[in-house]
């Protein structure tokens, strides 16, 4: 068994101007597909991130810099790191993604695993 990382691109759901009910049932689908992959024992990990503020450090003098989520161009919302046999099992997983009427995109990437 392989490990993937489901990497969740998207929007965030604070600037979308959701009502409680609609972020009930929103949040109700991200459960219950948690929840579809804990009985499967297919979830490692996972979490969401905090999208309001990025740091940024980059090249060999570490510059940083901050930026509001809003400035990013590609929003990661969060993550779950997954047991899969292949990237085609690892798709499968992802096809309950909750957001994807949402324009959400999973990205599947492998774990490399170093002995």
């Amino acid at each position: 068994m392989k490990k993937f990382m489901l990497v969740f691109l998207g929007a965030d759901y604070a600037t979308m101007g959701l009502s409680p009910d609609e972020m009930q049932q929103r949040m109700g689908k991200w459960f219950a597909w948690n929840q579809k992959m804990q009985d499967a024992g297919q979830v490692e990990t996972g979490h969401a991130l905090d999208s309001t503020k990025v740091r940024q450090v980059s090249g060999p003098a570490r510059t940083v810099t901050d930026r509001a989520g809003s400035e990013v161009k590609e929003l990661i919302g969060g993550y779950y790191v997954v047991k899969a046999a292949d990237f085609d099992a690892a798709e499968v997983i992802a096809a309950d993604f909750p957001d994807y009427d949402l324009g959400g995109t999973v990205e599947i990437r492998e774990v490399m695993v170093f002995n």
